[in-house]
């Protein structure tokens, strides 16, 4: 304990990483303070029916994901989930798509381009769910809650441009906080909203079960214990690694490679089993809002259905979907995240081989064996943390407090605070300092 708070005292020693890790600060609290302003022509103090729909389900999760904006008819309303859709058509259409497959192999350049584009359809994607947003509004508050003609052309319109405004200034902070910052800024805004929550949360829980009698303090105690657990196998997880050995061959005077039989000069290739990190949790639950929101438009006996299924959180159908969708985006992100091809090619660059398996296209094809063989239990693991809640949630646990225990609130605090940790780490590191975890200390790896 000691050494992690000298490795903590540190990180105000390296001017670099102390001015990224206060304007990531900065930039979180602008997005905070966001959060709060209130759409013009709407009286804030008549919100209390838009409140009470986000207490539980999938609106909770919305309101999650917006920071609280969306609860507070804020400017923030939208959040960047428009940005997380764009983000994910984007990347499945570069699947089908020749020229997004050429830009994608065009390194720097085409990553700016696929940006531009992404960001474009994230402008098309708020323009339509803007005057949902709006509808939505108009149906949950009070009139006395709107200073203008909720349906005058004017609101809607003005409503519509500040909600884009809005979402494209939190895309911005996020992009800004990735390049300037610290971590990845998208992820961070998103774990913010999280965190904010969280103390409501548990003294909602407290007060039902302590205050209230239901259970009692040991029931309460067992309810963290269990979380904790949770947290624990959720960092294990994030950190596996299987190591890949690496035997590089000795360069001859003629600058030839030959190989060293002696197996001196050996290192690793530490290929993760949760490479893709929490993106398959906030893909597939971006995807998870679409069923509902396109049902609500009909009033169909099929239509309130599906509606009613997919908008609770804690049913069998909504979560047999959500996992299934975790399982393949991870397979999808990890496809896109982990160049075994391009590995082996550096590999082979520069002498280096795994005994047994001749350099080049053998070696692409047997990483991405292997990288295939650890993400399935990294898959469903992920499958199962996201749909623990409900498990919990029929224990008698509350529905806010249940959503902490796993889902996308536990895996994205996790996994956002250790890829920020590692990202720290690797300052404080190539500073010769200690790092705030051990495992990142004198370890050898190819990247």
């Amino acid at each position: 304990m000691k050494k992690f708070f000298e490795a903590f005292a540190n990180v105000w020693k390296i001017e670099e990483l102390k001015n990224r890790i206060l304007v990531t600060l900065g930039l979180l609290l602008v997005y905070r303070f966001g959060a709060h302003v209130t759409l013009p022509g709407i009286d804030a103090t008549q919100l209390n029916k838009l409140s009470d729909q986000t207490q539980g389900g999938i609106g909770w999760l919305i309101d999650v994901f917006t920071g609280g904006a969306f609860s507070q008819a804020s400017v923030f309303a939208l959040g960047i989930m428009p940005y997380i859709s764009a983000s994910i058509v984007v990347q499945l259409m570069g699947i089908a798509v020749p020229y997004l497959q050429k830009l994608q192999k065009d390194g720097e350049s085409g990553r700016k381009k696929i940006n531009q584009i992404t960001r474009w359809l994230t402008i098309l994607i708020t323009l339509v769910q803007g005057p949902g947003y709006i509808y939505n509004l108009y149906r949950t508050l009070p009139a006395e809650a709107f200073l203008l003609p909720s349906t005058s052309a004017a609101f809607i319109f003005s409503s519509v441009v500040v909600l884009a405004t809005g979402t494209i200034f939190a895309m911005w902070l996020g992009e800004k906080i990735t390049d300037k910052g610290i971590g990845n800024g998208i992820s961070l805004l998103i774990l913010v909203g999280i965190i904010a929550r969280m103390p409501q949360a548990f003294i909602q829980e407290f007060t039902s079960v302590v205050t209230e009698n239901n259970g009692g303090p040991l029931k309460l105690l067992l309810e963290v214990v269990v979380w904790l657990v949770i947290i624990i196998a959720c960092i294990l997880m994030v950190m596996a690694v299987r190591k890949i050995p690496v035997q590089y061959a000795r360069r001859t005077t003629s600058g030839d490679f030959e190989q060293d039989m002696l197996g001196g000069n050996r290192q690793w290739i530490p290929l993760k089993l949760n490479a893709s990190g929490v993106m398959p949790i906030i893909f597939a639950q971006a995807i998870m809002f679409i069923p509902a929101a396109l049902a609500g438009l009909s009033k169909s006996d099929t239509a309130q259905t599906i509606t009613s299924q997919f908008q609770n959180v804690f049913g069998l159908a909504y979560n047999v979907v959500f996992a299934l969708l975790i399982i393949i985006f991870t397979y999808f992100y990890t496809a896109i995240t982990v160049p075994t091809n391009k590995m082996a090619d550096d590999l082979k660059r520069s002498g280096g081989f795994i005994p047994g398996v001749k350099p080049g296209v053998e070696t692409g094809d047997y990483l991405d064996k292997i990288m295939s063989l650890i993400t399935f239990p990294g898959s469903l693991f992920l499958a199962l943390i996201a749909v623990f809640p409900a498990v919990v949630f029929n224990f008698g646990v509350q529905q806010q407090w249940a959503l902490f225990y796993g889902g996308t609130s536990l895996l994205i605090m996790v996994g956002v605070a250790i890829d920020t940790i590692q990202q720290i780490n690797s300052y404080l590191l190539n500073k010769h300092y200690d790092g705030l975890m051990k495992s990142g200390k004198n370890r050898k790896a190819v990247a």
